[in-house]
């Protein structure tokens, strides 16, 4: 799978760009503010029908804008597929496959396959667990719809039985309507759960294996636990021990909405005794078994990366450009750097089919 074309219509800063990309590595390369993140922004907007920077669609309206359009012409599984984007204030959003609108945009997720590398990751070390498990359901449900589902199904439930209890008279929320939603918390939490328990479980030792790859002294010994109140009780009787306490604090306080990711190395908290090098490597390492993962189910994913070179030291850039280069589970990457002269060498000596758009 790759991507052959790309039009973008007044979105951010760009009122009209379009390109004709190579099948393997693409580059947009310029002076910091002039887009080129913004490009990648528009590649992720066709896979997720969503920006990685900015959750509103109308901020992503140019400036005096009334709309942006986003168009790829992709290749899958030997045939092109037209995928068109568009959002407008006065009509919402629009997202069409080969000329037919979806009727929900959600089942579009997994057709374009893609993992993300930027400086927005250090979210996932430095912020709350919300961040995490972003991580891990963005992973599973690029090749697994049910995951999805149940992820949706499980945050509509979350969010009426909070409701319930915020607004439940003297504290003591109506036990028939708790229990209608509870059922829908229990049977979607029991599928999220065992997804992601299985997920890390295979996941740990691709991750391990690009660590140890991309790192400088290979005595780093990473780790990656999964951490849920599920591992030692039920969803069900989460609800129910928790309940006087959940009416007392009027939100549920336990469930898989809880579930969290540890990261170490050596044992340690990698948030507070990792460098800045160890903890670029890791979220490096992370997004690229995410890429090695998903190439196991039959596309291998477009790559994104976002100035991913920054606080890294020659070795590890070294390490990381070799790999992505010379390994073959690699497909179409592209890449934004601020000197063109620094990156045409680095990627030269490891390949000529490269191509630099100057922005």
């Amino acid at each position: 799978m790759r991507i052959k074309k790309l039009n973008i219509i007044n979105f951010k800063n760009h009122e009209q760009r379009e390109f004709s990309f190579t099948k393997k590595i693409n580059c947009f390369v310029g002076k910091n503010g002039v887009g080129k993140t913004n490009v990648l922004d528009a590649l992720y907007y066709l896979s997720f029908s969503k920006s990685f920077i900015n959750p509103s669609d109308s901020q992503n309206i140019r400036n005096g804008g009334e709309f942006f359009s986003l168009r790829g012409v992709y290749e899958v599984d030997g045939m092109d597929e037209i995928i068109v984007l568009s959002f407008s204030q006065s009509k919402g959003k629009s997202l069409k496959r080969n000329d037919k609108e979806y009727d929900k945009i959600s089942s579009h997720i997994g057709l374009l396959p893609l993992v993300l590398i930027s400086p927005q990751d250090i979210k996932l070390i430095l912020d709350g667990s919300a961040e995490r498990r972003k991580f891990l359901d963005s992973a599973l449900s690029q090749f697994d719809g049910n995951h999805l589902v149940a992820l949706q199904n499980y945050g509509r439930a979350l969010i009426q039985r909070n409701k319930i209890l915020k607004t439940a008279p003297n504290g003591v929320a109506d036990p028939i309507l708790l229990e209608m939603w509870d059922q829908h918390l229990i049977s979607n939490g029991a599928l999220l759960y065992n997804n992601r328990k299985k997920f890390v479980e295979d996941f740990v030792d691709e991750f391990q294996k690009y660590y140890a790859k991309i790192s400088v002294s290979g005595n780093e010994k990473p780790t990656l636990e999964y951490q849920s109140q599920l591992h030692s009780e039920t969803m069900e009787e989460l609800l129910k021990r928790n309940l006087n306490r959940d009416q007392f604090l009027q939100y549920t306080s336990s469930g898989a909405h809880k579930d969290d990711l540890i990261f170490k190395i050596d044992d340690l908290p990698i948030k507070n005794c990792g460098s800045q090098g160890q903890q670029k490597t890791y979220l490096t390492a992370l997004k690229l078994a995410q890429y090695s993962f998903l190439g196991r189910f039959g596309k291998k994913p477009i790559l994104l990366l976002d100035d991913i070179f920054d606080k890294l030291d020659p070795q590890r850039v070294d390490s990381i450009v070799d790999l992505i280069l010379k390994d073959e589970t690699f497909g179409q990457i592209f890449i934004t750097h601020t000197n063109p002269d620094d990156l045409g060498k680095m990627l030269s000596a490891h390949s000529d089919d490269f191509e630099m758009f100057e922005l």
